[in-house]
């Protein structure tokens, strides 16, 4: 035993590399086995309605969305840009407090970026009625060419 210790501190970051990068495979392999599994599912479906003469459902939004993305760009940039500000304002604050007032200056860095989301949020709240139209409109159409 005491002519691997010099080996054994090795051996705790490679298993740790390695159970980190398996367990990030596994969760894709899992995540595309369930899709693959909805997918045929979703295809038998379609199979059966068409041998019965019903109308083939259309394919739901959900299959085309990534996983986890289930908000808005809109909604993300608001609460990304909240929660960039707030932390630029508590490193600021905790700084000053402190008394490191010049280092205070780089807690700028996640309040320019939360401001720029703010910003982002703002415009496109306001050119979202625009665009929501113009979908709408556009699905109709589709609609009626089915």
């Amino acid at each position: 035993m005491s002519e691997f210790r010099h080996v054994l501190p090795f051996f705790i970051p490679l298993v740790a590399i390695i159970m980190g990068i398996g367990v990030g495979m596994l969760a894709l392999w899992l995540d595309h086995q369930k899709k693959i599994h909805i997918l045929e599912l979703h295809h038998k479906e379609r199979l059966m309605a068409i041998e019965r003469g019903m109308e083939v459902p259309p394919l739901p939004v959900e299959f085309f969305l990534e996983r986890g993305k289930s908000e808005t760009s809109l909604d993300s940039s608001l609460r990304w840009g909240l929660i960039l500000l707030l932390l630029g304002l508590a490193i600021a604050t905790a700084l000053i407090l402190n008394g490191d007032s010049s280092s205070a200056a780089w807690s700028l860095i996640p309040m320019a970026i939360g401001l720029a989301q703010l910003i982002f949020y703002s415009i496109g709240r306001r050119q979202a009625p625009a665009v929501d139209a113009s979908a709408s409109g556009s699905s109709a159409k589709m609609a009626s060419r089915v």
